[in-house]
Protein backbone atom coordinates (compact mmCIF):
# COMPACT_ATOMS: atom_id res chain seq x y z
CA UNK A 1 0.00 0.00 0.00
CA UNK A 2 0.83 3.22 -1.06
CA UNK A 3 0.07 7.04 0.23
CA UNK A 4 0.93 9.66 -2.89
CA UNK A 5 -0.61 12.86 -4.11
CA UNK A 6 -3.11 12.50 -6.32
CA UNK A 7 -2.33 12.71 -9.90
CA UNK A 8 -4.77 14.39 -12.41
CA UNK A 9 -4.93 10.38 -14.25
CA UNK A 10 -6.18 9.13 -10.65
CA UNK A 11 -9.30 11.56 -10.76
CA UNK A 12 -11.83 9.07 -12.48
CA UNK A 13 -10.86 6.17 -10.07
CA UNK A 14 -10.87 8.57 -6.48
CA UNK A 15 -14.17 9.53 -7.56
CA UNK A 16 -15.00 5.87 -8.26
CA UNK A 17 -14.06 5.11 -4.68
CA UNK A 18 -16.23 8.30 -3.16
CA UNK A 19 -19.32 6.92 -4.70
CA UNK A 20 -18.82 3.62 -3.72
CA UNK A 21 -17.85 4.65 0.20
CA UNK A 22 -20.52 6.68 0.56
CA UNK A 23 -23.50 4.78 -1.31
CA UNK A 24 -26.45 5.14 -3.27
CA UNK A 25 -27.72 8.31 -1.91
CA UNK A 26 -24.62 10.00 -0.55
CA UNK A 27 -22.07 9.33 -2.74
CA UNK A 28 -23.26 11.08 -5.75
CA UNK A 29 -23.29 14.07 -4.09
CA UNK A 30 -19.71 13.67 -2.57
CA UNK A 31 -18.66 12.74 -6.34
CA UNK A 32 -19.43 16.46 -7.08
CA UNK A 33 -18.59 17.70 -3.95
CA UNK A 34 -15.34 16.76 -4.60
CA UNK A 35 -14.90 17.26 -8.00
CA UNK A 36 -16.16 20.77 -7.41
CA UNK A 37 -13.66 21.52 -4.49
CA UNK A 38 -10.60 20.55 -6.90
CA UNK A 39 -11.75 23.56 -8.86
CA UNK A 40 -12.64 26.00 -6.20
CA UNK A 41 -9.37 28.78 -6.22
CA UNK A 42 -10.44 28.95 -2.52
CA UNK A 43 -10.38 25.77 -1.37
CA UNK A 44 -6.55 26.16 -2.83
CA UNK A 45 -4.16 24.65 -1.93
CA UNK A 46 -5.33 22.19 -1.21
CA UNK A 47 -3.79 18.31 -0.39
CA UNK A 48 -5.69 15.18 -2.08
CA UNK A 49 -4.38 11.84 -1.52
CA UNK A 50 -4.95 8.31 -2.75
CA UNK A 51 -4.31 5.25 -1.38
CA UNK A 52 -3.06 2.89 -3.88
CA UNK A 53 -2.67 -0.59 -4.09
CA UNK A 54 -2.06 -3.49 -6.73
CA UNK A 55 -5.98 -3.12 -7.71
CA UNK A 56 -5.50 1.01 -8.30
CA UNK A 57 -6.95 3.71 -5.96
CA UNK A 58 -8.56 2.39 -3.13
CA UNK A 59 -8.61 5.43 -0.72
CA UNK A 60 -8.72 8.69 -0.77
CA UNK A 61 -8.59 12.18 1.70
CA UNK A 62 -9.15 15.73 0.86
CA UNK A 63 -7.37 18.92 3.26
CA UNK A 64 -8.98 22.37 1.69
CA UNK A 65 -7.87 25.52 2.58
CA UNK A 66 -10.02 27.09 5.45
CA UNK A 67 -9.43 30.06 7.55
CA UNK A 68 -10.67 31.71 11.01
CA UNK A 69 -12.42 35.18 10.70
CA UNK A 70 -11.29 37.15 12.76
CA UNK A 71 -7.72 34.72 12.72
CA UNK A 72 -6.69 35.28 8.75
CA UNK A 73 -3.08 34.80 9.57
CA UNK A 74 -3.28 31.00 11.36
CA UNK A 75 -2.95 28.76 8.14
CA UNK A 76 -5.75 26.22 8.49
CA UNK A 77 -7.25 22.92 6.89
CA UNK A 78 -10.01 21.90 7.00
CA UNK A 79 -10.24 17.53 6.36
CA UNK A 80 -13.49 16.49 3.71
CA UNK A 81 -13.94 13.85 2.52
CA UNK A 82 -12.01 10.80 3.14
CA UNK A 83 -13.00 7.57 1.58
CA UNK A 84 -12.01 3.83 1.21
CA UNK A 85 -13.10 1.10 -1.05
CA UNK A 86 -16.12 -0.77 1.11
CA UNK A 87 -14.16 -3.87 0.66
CA UNK A 88 -10.92 -2.48 2.71
CA UNK A 89 -12.76 -0.71 5.33
CA UNK A 90 -11.05 -1.09 9.10
CA UNK A 91 -8.07 -1.96 7.79
CA UNK A 92 -6.33 0.83 8.78
CA UNK A 93 -6.13 2.78 5.15
CA UNK A 94 -8.10 5.49 6.39
CA UNK A 95 -6.04 6.22 9.22
CA UNK A 96 -2.99 6.15 6.79
CA UNK A 97 -4.25 9.00 4.63
CA UNK A 98 -5.07 11.56 7.40
CA UNK A 99 -1.94 10.42 9.08
CA UNK A 100 0.02 11.17 5.58
CA UNK A 101 -1.79 13.92 5.34
CA UNK A 102 -1.07 15.62 8.67
CA UNK A 103 2.55 14.88 8.00
CA UNK A 104 2.17 16.81 4.90
CA UNK A 105 0.52 19.62 6.00
CA UNK A 106 2.34 20.16 9.19
CA UNK A 107 6.09 20.21 7.08
CA UNK A 108 3.55 22.89 4.67
CA UNK A 109 2.90 25.08 7.85
CA UNK A 110 -0.60 24.34 8.38
CA UNK A 111 -1.41 25.09 12.01
CA UNK A 112 -4.81 23.59 12.95
CA UNK A 113 -7.20 21.33 11.03
CA UNK A 114 -10.69 20.77 11.20
CA UNK A 115 -13.34 18.43 10.92
CA UNK A 116 -16.97 17.34 11.02
CA UNK A 117 -17.17 13.71 11.54
CA UNK A 118 -17.35 11.19 13.72
CA UNK A 119 -17.24 11.39 17.52
CA UNK A 120 -15.42 8.08 17.35
CA UNK A 121 -13.31 7.43 14.83
CA UNK A 122 -11.27 11.14 14.69
CA UNK A 123 -9.92 11.23 17.88
CA UNK A 124 -7.98 8.54 17.71
CA UNK A 125 -6.41 10.93 15.20
CA UNK A 126 -5.65 13.30 17.75
CA UNK A 127 -8.64 15.51 16.85
CA UNK A 128 -11.00 17.32 19.91
CA UNK A 129 -14.19 18.73 19.75
CA UNK A 130 -13.17 22.17 18.58
CA UNK A 131 -15.91 24.14 20.59
CA UNK A 132 -13.78 23.67 23.65
CA UNK A 133 -11.28 25.80 22.24
CA UNK A 134 -13.64 28.51 20.50
CA UNK A 135 -14.01 27.64 17.33
CA UNK A 136 -17.46 27.19 15.30
CA UNK A 137 -18.22 25.77 12.43
CA UNK A 138 -19.13 27.32 8.90
CA UNK A 139 -22.79 26.60 9.57
CA UNK A 140 -24.13 25.66 13.30
CA UNK A 141 -23.87 22.34 14.28
CA UNK A 142 -26.81 21.64 16.91
CA UNK A 143 -25.95 20.86 20.27
CA UNK A 144 -26.53 16.98 20.22
CA UNK A 145 -23.72 16.63 17.63
CA UNK A 146 -21.31 19.28 18.76
CA UNK A 147 -18.49 17.02 19.51
CA UNK A 148 -18.60 15.70 15.69
CA UNK A 149 -17.04 19.55 15.06
CA UNK A 150 -13.15 18.57 16.03
CA UNK A 151 -9.80 20.55 15.43
CA UNK A 152 -6.17 19.27 15.53
CA UNK A 153 -3.54 21.46 16.52
CA UNK A 154 -0.19 20.74 14.09
CA UNK A 155 1.97 23.06 16.07
CA UNK A 156 2.54 23.98 19.88
CA UNK A 157 -0.02 26.41 20.88
CA UNK A 158 -1.87 26.62 18.08
CA UNK A 159 -5.01 26.49 19.50
CA UNK A 160 -4.01 29.45 21.71
CA UNK A 161 -2.87 31.90 18.63
CA UNK A 162 -6.78 31.34 17.10
CA UNK A 163 -10.92 31.68 18.15
CA UNK A 164 -13.45 32.50 16.33
CA UNK A 165 -16.01 30.56 13.06
CA UNK A 166 -13.87 28.73 10.44
CA UNK A 167 -14.57 29.71 6.87
CA UNK A 168 -14.36 26.87 4.54
CA UNK A 169 -13.52 27.03 0.57
CA UNK A 170 -16.82 28.55 -1.34
CA UNK A 171 -18.12 25.10 -2.40
CA UNK A 172 -18.37 23.73 0.94
CA UNK A 173 -19.90 26.76 2.16
CA UNK A 174 -23.30 24.92 1.83
CA UNK A 175 -25.79 24.06 4.65
CA UNK A 176 -26.43 20.51 3.70
CA UNK A 177 -22.62 19.99 3.94
CA UNK A 178 -22.88 20.61 8.01
CA UNK A 179 -24.88 17.88 9.43
CA UNK A 180 -23.55 14.95 11.34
Amino acid sequence: MKIIEARSSDLRALLEVEKQAFGEDEGPVIVELVKALLEDPTAKPFLSLVALDDQGVVGHVLFTKAQIAENEDVPVSLLAPIAVAPDLQRKGIGGRLIAEGLRLLTERGIALVFVLGHPEYYPRHGFKPAGLFGFQAPYPIPAEAADAWMVLALNPGALDRAKGRVLCADKLARPQYWKE
